[in-house]
Protein backbone atom coordinates (compact mmCIF):
# COMPACT_ATOMS: atom_id res chain seq x y z
CA UNK A 1 0.00 0.00 0.00
CA UNK A 2 2.77 2.48 0.74
CA UNK A 3 4.59 1.65 -2.42
CA UNK A 4 1.50 2.22 -4.17
CA UNK A 5 1.14 5.45 -2.73
CA UNK A 6 4.82 6.67 -3.44
CA UNK A 7 4.42 5.38 -7.14
CA UNK A 8 1.37 7.65 -7.07
CA UNK A 9 3.08 10.83 -5.77
CA UNK A 10 5.84 10.61 -7.81
CA UNK A 11 3.83 9.86 -11.05
CA UNK A 12 1.89 13.55 -9.57
CA UNK A 13 4.80 15.03 -9.22
CA UNK A 14 6.51 13.88 -12.98
CA UNK A 15 2.99 15.06 -14.72
CA UNK A 16 3.10 18.69 -12.81
CA UNK A 17 6.36 19.48 -14.18
CA UNK A 18 5.49 18.30 -17.85
CA UNK A 19 3.01 20.05 -17.42
CA UNK A 20 4.96 23.15 -16.03
CA UNK A 21 7.67 22.75 -18.57
CA UNK A 22 5.64 22.58 -21.53
CA UNK A 23 4.04 25.98 -20.17
CA UNK A 24 8.15 27.11 -20.75
CA UNK A 25 9.17 29.65 -23.00
CA UNK A 26 11.91 27.71 -24.72
CA UNK A 27 10.10 23.96 -24.28
CA UNK A 28 6.56 24.64 -25.30
CA UNK A 29 6.47 23.42 -28.39
CA UNK A 30 8.24 20.23 -27.34
CA UNK A 31 6.28 17.21 -28.27
CA UNK A 32 4.73 15.45 -24.83
CA UNK A 33 7.13 12.71 -25.11
CA UNK A 34 10.00 15.28 -25.11
CA UNK A 35 8.90 16.92 -22.22
CA UNK A 36 8.58 14.24 -20.29
CA UNK A 37 11.95 12.75 -20.99
CA UNK A 38 13.45 15.96 -20.31
CA UNK A 39 11.28 16.06 -16.85
CA UNK A 40 12.68 12.66 -15.67
CA UNK A 41 16.50 13.92 -15.99
CA UNK A 42 16.51 18.04 -14.60
CA UNK A 43 17.26 18.34 -10.96
CA UNK A 44 14.72 20.96 -9.32
CA UNK A 45 17.10 23.70 -7.36
CA UNK A 46 15.46 25.49 -4.47
CA UNK A 47 17.28 28.76 -3.31
CA UNK A 48 16.69 30.92 -0.33
CA UNK A 49 16.15 34.84 -1.10
CA UNK A 50 19.43 36.80 -2.19
CA UNK A 51 21.39 33.97 -3.41
CA UNK A 52 23.77 34.16 -5.96
CA UNK A 53 23.22 31.16 -8.73
CA UNK A 54 26.47 32.50 -10.79
CA UNK A 55 28.62 35.54 -10.73
CA UNK A 56 29.45 37.37 -14.09
CA UNK A 57 33.11 35.98 -15.23
CA UNK A 58 32.05 32.16 -13.87
CA UNK A 59 32.31 29.16 -16.09
CA UNK A 60 29.09 28.06 -17.20
CA UNK A 61 28.06 24.35 -17.47
CA UNK A 62 24.54 24.47 -16.95
CA UNK A 63 21.62 27.01 -17.50
CA UNK A 64 18.07 27.19 -15.42
CA UNK A 65 14.36 27.82 -15.89
CA UNK A 66 12.37 29.42 -13.15
CA UNK A 67 9.52 27.52 -12.01
CA UNK A 68 8.41 29.89 -9.35
CA UNK A 69 9.90 32.88 -7.77
CA UNK A 70 11.88 35.35 -9.43
CA UNK A 71 15.48 36.44 -10.71
CA UNK A 72 17.36 39.27 -11.55
CA UNK A 73 19.97 39.47 -13.90
CA UNK A 74 23.01 41.71 -12.98
CA UNK A 75 26.00 43.61 -14.13
CA UNK A 76 28.65 44.48 -12.54
CA UNK A 77 27.62 42.97 -9.24
CA UNK A 78 28.79 44.16 -6.04
CA UNK A 79 30.79 47.36 -7.72
CA UNK A 80 29.99 51.31 -8.12
CA UNK A 81 28.54 50.15 -11.70
CA UNK A 82 25.98 47.78 -10.55
CA UNK A 83 23.08 47.53 -13.43
CA UNK A 84 20.09 45.27 -13.18
CA UNK A 85 18.88 43.80 -16.81
CA UNK A 86 16.28 42.16 -16.41
CA UNK A 87 14.10 40.54 -14.35
CA UNK A 88 13.02 36.89 -14.94
CA UNK A 89 9.98 35.02 -13.57
CA UNK A 90 8.33 31.28 -13.93
CA UNK A 91 9.40 29.90 -17.62
CA UNK A 92 11.96 32.09 -17.99
CA UNK A 93 15.51 30.96 -18.40
CA UNK A 94 18.91 32.46 -17.24
CA UNK A 95 22.00 31.79 -18.27
CA UNK A 96 21.69 30.55 -21.32
CA UNK A 97 24.87 32.72 -23.05
CA UNK A 98 27.34 30.75 -21.59
CA UNK A 99 26.14 27.62 -24.12
CA UNK A 100 26.67 29.93 -26.82
CA UNK A 101 29.83 32.01 -25.74
CA UNK A 102 32.88 30.61 -26.83
CA UNK A 103 34.88 31.26 -23.89
CA UNK A 104 31.63 29.67 -21.59
CA UNK A 105 32.33 32.06 -19.52
CA UNK A 106 28.90 33.91 -17.55
CA UNK A 107 28.35 37.63 -19.01
CA UNK A 108 26.39 38.76 -16.29
CA UNK A 109 25.52 37.46 -12.36
CA UNK A 110 22.28 36.44 -11.69
CA UNK A 111 20.53 36.43 -8.15
CA UNK A 112 17.52 35.37 -6.82
CA UNK A 113 15.09 38.12 -5.43
CA UNK A 114 12.92 36.29 -2.92
CA UNK A 115 12.56 32.21 -2.43
CA UNK A 116 12.65 30.13 -5.83
CA UNK A 117 12.58 27.29 -7.39
CA UNK A 118 13.92 26.07 -10.72
CA UNK A 119 15.35 24.09 -13.00
CA UNK A 120 18.74 23.25 -13.64
CA UNK A 121 19.99 22.03 -17.31
CA UNK A 122 23.52 20.48 -18.05
CA UNK A 123 25.29 21.26 -21.47
CA UNK A 124 24.91 17.58 -22.26
CA UNK A 125 20.93 17.75 -21.32
CA UNK A 126 20.60 20.67 -23.88
CA UNK A 127 23.00 19.09 -26.83
CA UNK A 128 21.05 15.89 -26.80
CA UNK A 129 17.66 17.76 -27.05
CA UNK A 130 18.91 20.05 -30.11
CA UNK A 131 20.42 16.86 -31.83
CA UNK A 132 16.82 14.92 -31.06
CA UNK A 133 14.83 18.48 -31.50
CA UNK A 134 16.62 20.66 -34.14
CA UNK A 135 13.81 23.37 -34.31
CA UNK A 136 14.62 24.13 -30.63
CA UNK A 137 17.70 25.93 -31.17
CA UNK A 138 15.38 28.85 -33.51
CA UNK A 139 12.75 29.00 -31.16
CA UNK A 140 16.37 29.42 -28.18
CA UNK A 141 18.04 31.82 -31.03
CA UNK A 142 14.71 34.13 -31.43
CA UNK A 143 14.77 34.69 -27.74
CA UNK A 144 18.05 35.25 -27.41
CA UNK A 145 18.22 37.63 -30.25
CA UNK A 146 15.39 39.09 -28.95
CA UNK A 147 16.49 39.54 -25.17
CA UNK A 148 20.33 40.96 -26.77
CA UNK A 149 18.21 43.77 -28.78
CA UNK A 150 15.85 44.86 -25.64
CA UNK A 151 19.16 45.18 -23.40
CA UNK A 152 20.86 47.12 -25.78
CA UNK A 153 18.14 49.30 -26.53
CA UNK A 154 18.49 49.81 -22.78
CA UNK A 155 21.69 50.02 -22.21
CA UNK A 156 21.79 52.64 -25.42
CA UNK A 157 18.57 54.71 -23.11
CA UNK A 158 20.94 54.40 -20.50
CA UNK A 159 24.20 55.94 -22.30
CA UNK A 160 22.01 58.82 -24.17
CA UNK A 161 20.46 59.48 -20.62
CA UNK A 162 24.10 60.03 -18.94
CA UNK A 163 25.57 61.75 -21.98
CA UNK A 164 22.51 64.11 -21.51
CA UNK A 165 23.77 64.25 -17.84
CA UNK A 166 27.48 64.77 -19.02
CA UNK A 167 26.11 67.59 -20.96
CA UNK A 168 23.86 69.04 -18.48
CA UNK A 169 26.82 68.88 -16.18
CA UNK A 170 29.14 70.45 -18.22
CA UNK A 171 26.62 73.32 -18.91
CA UNK A 172 26.41 73.85 -15.50
CA UNK A 173 30.43 74.04 -15.05
CA UNK A 174 31.11 76.23 -17.99
CA UNK A 175 28.45 78.57 -16.11
CA UNK A 176 30.26 77.77 -12.63
CA UNK A 177 32.99 79.00 -14.30
CA UNK A 178 31.39 82.06 -15.68
CA UNK A 179 30.05 83.10 -12.33
CA UNK A 180 33.42 82.51 -10.49
CA UNK A 181 35.28 84.61 -13.41
CA UNK A 182 32.21 87.15 -12.36
CA UNK A 183 32.61 86.61 -8.64
CA UNK A 184 36.48 87.51 -8.46
CA UNK A 185 36.12 90.35 -11.00
CA UNK A 186 33.41 91.92 -8.75
CA UNK A 187 35.76 91.22 -5.77
CA UNK A 188 38.09 93.04 -7.35
CA UNK A 189 36.14 96.24 -8.55
CA UNK A 190 34.77 96.38 -4.65
CA UNK A 191 38.25 96.22 -3.59
CA UNK A 192 39.05 98.98 -5.79
CA UNK A 193 36.37 100.85 -4.55
CA UNK A 194 37.40 100.05 -1.03
CA UNK A 195 40.39 101.48 -1.48
CA UNK A 196 39.00 105.06 -3.22
CA UNK A 197 36.76 105.05 0.12
CA UNK A 198 39.59 105.03 2.45
CA UNK A 199 41.31 107.20 0.01
CA UNK A 200 38.44 110.05 0.58
CA UNK A 201 39.10 110.01 4.44
CA UNK A 202 41.90 111.02 6.13
CA UNK A 203 45.04 109.34 5.74
CA UNK A 204 46.80 110.71 8.67
CA UNK A 205 45.43 112.69 11.35
CA UNK A 206 46.27 115.67 11.87
CA UNK A 207 48.19 117.10 14.77
CA UNK A 208 47.72 120.48 16.87
CA UNK A 209 49.13 121.99 20.04
CA UNK A 210 47.38 120.79 23.60
CA UNK A 211 45.00 118.05 21.18
CA UNK A 212 45.49 114.35 20.28
CA UNK A 213 43.02 113.08 17.52
CA UNK A 214 42.47 109.43 16.97
CA UNK A 215 39.86 107.51 14.62
CA UNK A 216 38.78 103.90 13.49
CA UNK A 217 36.04 103.18 10.93
CA UNK A 218 35.16 99.78 9.54
CA UNK A 219 32.64 98.99 6.99
CA UNK A 220 30.80 96.20 7.35
CA UNK A 221 31.02 95.60 3.89
CA UNK A 222 33.82 95.61 1.42
CA UNK A 223 31.88 99.34 1.02
CA UNK A 224 30.05 100.95 3.63
CA UNK A 225 28.17 104.93 4.50
CA UNK A 226 30.02 105.53 7.49
CA UNK A 227 32.54 108.19 7.05
CA UNK A 228 34.50 111.00 9.08
CA UNK A 229 37.00 113.78 8.38
CA UNK A 230 39.21 116.22 10.88
CA UNK A 231 40.90 119.30 8.76
CA UNK A 232 41.28 123.14 10.05
CA UNK A 233 39.25 125.74 9.25
CA UNK A 234 41.78 128.82 9.52
CA UNK A 235 44.18 129.62 12.11
CA UNK A 236 42.83 128.56 14.70
CA UNK A 237 39.90 126.09 14.46
CA UNK A 238 39.16 122.29 13.40
CA UNK A 239 36.36 120.63 11.66
CA UNK A 240 35.47 117.21 12.77
CA UNK A 241 32.72 115.38 10.67
CA UNK A 242 31.08 111.92 11.46
CA UNK A 243 28.16 110.87 9.27
CA UNK A 244 26.09 107.50 8.60
CA UNK A 245 24.30 107.09 5.07
CA UNK A 246 21.23 104.49 5.45
CA UNK A 247 22.14 101.41 3.99
CA UNK A 248 25.20 99.61 3.20
CA UNK A 249 27.47 98.36 0.47
CA UNK A 250 28.20 100.60 -2.82
CA UNK A 251 25.09 102.84 -2.82
CA UNK A 252 25.71 103.75 -0.04
CA UNK A 253 29.15 104.36 -0.43
CA UNK A 254 27.99 106.77 -3.07
CA UNK A 255 26.46 108.83 -1.64
CA UNK A 256 28.72 108.94 1.38
CA UNK A 257 31.49 110.44 -1.32
CA UNK A 258 29.00 113.14 -2.36
CA UNK A 259 27.90 114.16 1.26
CA UNK A 260 32.08 114.14 1.93
CA UNK A 261 32.73 116.48 -1.10
CA UNK A 262 29.86 118.61 -0.17
CA UNK A 263 30.51 119.05 3.59
CA UNK A 264 34.49 119.19 2.75
CA UNK A 265 33.29 122.28 0.02
CA UNK A 266 31.01 124.04 2.32
CA UNK A 267 32.98 124.08 5.47
CA UNK A 268 35.53 126.28 4.01
CA UNK A 269 32.76 128.53 2.33
CA UNK A 270 30.81 128.74 5.78
CA UNK A 271 32.39 128.12 9.20
CA UNK A 272 29.23 127.92 10.59
CA UNK A 273 27.81 124.16 11.54
CA UNK A 274 24.57 124.62 11.04
CA UNK A 275 24.49 126.61 7.89
CA UNK A 276 27.34 124.29 6.44
CA UNK A 277 24.65 121.12 7.19
CA UNK A 278 21.61 122.96 5.74
CA UNK A 279 23.58 123.70 2.54
CA UNK A 280 24.85 120.80 2.33
CA UNK A 281 20.85 119.16 2.94
CA UNK A 282 19.89 121.51 -0.18
CA UNK A 283 22.88 120.08 -2.58
CA UNK A 284 21.96 116.67 -1.66
CA UNK A 285 17.83 116.95 -2.19
CA UNK A 286 18.77 118.24 -6.21
CA UNK A 287 20.84 115.22 -6.58
CA UNK A 288 19.19 112.68 -4.83
CA UNK A 289 17.12 110.32 -7.15
CA UNK A 290 17.70 107.22 -4.70
CA UNK A 291 15.90 108.12 -1.81
CA UNK A 292 18.70 107.78 0.71
CA UNK A 293 19.37 109.86 3.38
CA UNK A 294 22.62 110.59 5.94
CA UNK A 295 23.10 111.48 9.42
CA UNK A 296 25.76 114.06 10.41
CA UNK A 297 27.41 115.72 13.08
CA UNK A 298 29.73 118.71 11.91
CA UNK A 299 31.76 120.25 14.62
CA UNK A 300 33.93 123.27 15.27
CA UNK A 301 36.85 122.93 17.51
CA UNK A 302 38.27 126.36 19.15
CA UNK A 303 41.78 125.30 19.48
CA UNK A 304 42.35 127.98 22.32
CA UNK A 305 39.83 128.16 23.85
CA UNK A 306 38.18 124.43 23.92
CA UNK A 307 34.87 125.67 23.05
CA UNK A 308 33.41 122.85 20.76
CA UNK A 309 30.21 124.21 18.32
CA UNK A 310 28.75 121.49 16.37
CA UNK A 311 25.17 120.96 14.80
CA UNK A 312 24.04 117.49 14.47
CA UNK A 313 21.40 116.49 11.89
CA UNK A 314 19.64 113.06 13.60
CA UNK A 315 23.01 111.67 13.95
CA UNK A 316 24.07 109.99 17.87
CA UNK A 317 25.11 112.12 20.68
CA UNK A 318 28.84 113.05 21.36
CA UNK A 319 30.25 111.69 24.63
CA UNK A 320 32.17 113.38 26.93
CA UNK A 321 34.58 111.68 29.23
CA UNK A 322 35.84 114.71 32.26
CA UNK A 323 39.57 114.24 34.11
CA UNK A 324 37.77 112.48 36.91
CA UNK A 325 36.28 109.51 34.76
CA UNK A 326 32.32 111.00 34.66
CA UNK A 327 30.67 109.81 31.11
CA UNK A 328 28.15 111.49 29.72
CA UNK A 329 26.03 112.17 26.93
CA UNK A 330 25.90 115.71 25.31
CA UNK A 331 22.86 118.14 26.09
CA UNK A 332 20.53 117.42 22.89
CA UNK A 333 17.61 118.65 21.11
CA UNK A 334 15.89 117.87 18.04
CA UNK A 335 17.84 117.12 15.06
CA UNK A 336 16.56 115.37 11.90
CA UNK A 337 18.48 114.23 8.90
CA UNK A 338 19.61 115.02 5.60
CA UNK A 339 18.45 114.49 2.19
CA UNK A 340 14.84 113.78 2.08
CA UNK A 341 13.30 117.51 3.94
CA UNK A 342 13.86 120.96 2.50
CA UNK A 343 14.57 122.31 5.69
CA UNK A 344 15.27 120.39 8.52
CA UNK A 345 15.50 120.54 12.60
CA UNK A 346 19.25 120.83 13.45
CA UNK A 347 20.55 120.55 17.25
CA UNK A 348 23.24 123.07 17.68
CA UNK A 349 24.81 122.91 21.20
CA UNK A 350 28.08 124.90 22.44
CA UNK A 351 30.42 123.17 25.14
CA UNK A 352 33.42 123.19 26.11
CA UNK A 353 36.58 120.50 26.31
CA UNK A 354 37.75 120.17 29.86
CA UNK A 355 41.24 120.45 29.94
CA UNK A 356 42.47 116.45 30.02
CA UNK A 357 38.98 115.69 29.16
CA UNK A 358 37.74 113.75 25.78
CA UNK A 359 35.02 113.84 23.70
CA UNK A 360 33.46 111.03 21.26
CA UNK A 361 32.07 111.17 17.91
CA UNK A 362 30.46 107.46 16.49
CA UNK A 363 27.95 106.24 14.61
CA UNK A 364 25.49 103.70 15.35
CA UNK A 365 27.29 100.74 14.48
CA UNK A 366 28.53 100.52 17.58
CA UNK A 367 26.10 100.76 20.19
CA UNK A 368 23.77 98.90 17.82
CA UNK A 369 26.03 95.53 17.53
CA UNK A 370 24.95 92.55 18.59
CA UNK A 371 26.39 89.37 20.00
CA UNK A 372 24.74 85.52 18.94
CA UNK A 373 22.24 85.53 21.38
CA UNK A 374 20.99 89.05 19.54
CA UNK A 375 21.65 91.29 22.85
CA UNK A 376 22.83 94.72 21.52
CA UNK A 377 26.22 96.46 23.03
CA UNK A 378 23.99 99.52 23.99
CA UNK A 379 25.00 103.00 25.20
CA UNK A 380 25.04 102.01 28.56
CA UNK A 381 28.19 99.26 28.09
CA UNK A 382 29.16 101.95 25.83
CA UNK A 383 29.19 104.69 28.90
CA UNK A 384 30.64 101.99 31.01
CA UNK A 385 33.27 101.37 28.81
CA UNK A 386 34.97 105.01 28.03
CA UNK A 387 34.84 105.64 31.84
CA UNK A 388 37.67 102.90 31.92
CA UNK A 389 39.83 104.56 29.30
CA UNK A 390 40.93 107.71 30.82
CA UNK A 391 44.65 107.07 30.81
CA UNK A 392 44.63 106.38 27.05
CA UNK A 393 45.34 108.28 24.21
CA UNK A 394 42.50 109.41 21.73
CA UNK A 395 43.91 106.66 18.94
CA UNK A 396 43.64 103.51 21.93
CA UNK A 397 40.55 104.59 23.14
CA UNK A 398 39.02 104.03 19.59
CA UNK A 399 41.11 100.64 19.02
CA UNK A 400 40.00 99.26 22.11
CA UNK A 401 36.39 100.68 22.17
CA UNK A 402 36.72 98.77 18.84
CA UNK A 403 38.07 95.36 20.30
CA UNK A 404 35.47 95.47 22.82
CA UNK A 405 32.69 95.67 20.40
CA UNK A 406 34.53 92.75 18.56
CA UNK A 407 35.03 90.36 21.73
CA UNK A 408 31.40 91.29 22.36
CA UNK A 409 29.64 90.56 19.27
CA UNK A 410 31.29 87.03 19.73
CA UNK A 411 31.31 84.74 16.56
CA UNK A 412 27.92 87.04 15.11
CA UNK A 413 28.85 89.04 12.55
CA UNK A 414 28.84 92.55 11.99
CA UNK A 415 26.17 93.97 10.24
CA UNK A 416 26.46 97.67 10.24
CA UNK A 417 29.63 99.84 9.68
CA UNK A 418 31.42 101.27 12.82
CA UNK A 419 33.20 104.54 13.08
CA UNK A 420 34.83 105.72 16.10
CA UNK A 421 36.50 109.65 16.35
CA UNK A 422 38.09 110.91 19.83
CA UNK A 423 39.33 113.91 20.56
CA UNK A 424 41.09 114.41 23.93
CA UNK A 425 42.68 117.75 25.31
CA UNK A 426 46.23 117.14 26.11
CA UNK A 427 46.37 120.51 28.04
CA UNK A 428 47.30 120.42 32.07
Amino acid sequence: MMDDQKSWKTKTAHAINVRLLGRSLLFKNLPQSELEHLASRLRIVEVAPNTVLFNEGDAGAHFYVVIYGEVEVIKALGSDDERSLAIRGPGDFVGELSLLNPSGLRTASVRARGPAQLWEITHEDIDALLHRQPLVAYDLMHMISTRLTRTYESMFDDLRERNHQLTQAYKELIEAQGQIVEKERLERELQVAYEIQMSILPQTLPEFPGYDFGARIVPARAVGGDFFDIFPLGKDKVAIVVGDVADKGVPSAIFMARTHALLYSEAHRCHEPAEVLQQVNQHLIKMNQSNLFVTVLFAVLNLKTGQLEYARAGHELPIFLSPDGDAHLAPWGQGQLLGLMEDPLLDEQALTVPKRGLVLFYTDGIADGRNENGASFGYNRLLDKIKTMNALSAQEVCDRLFETLVDFQGAAAQDDDVTLVAVRSTTV
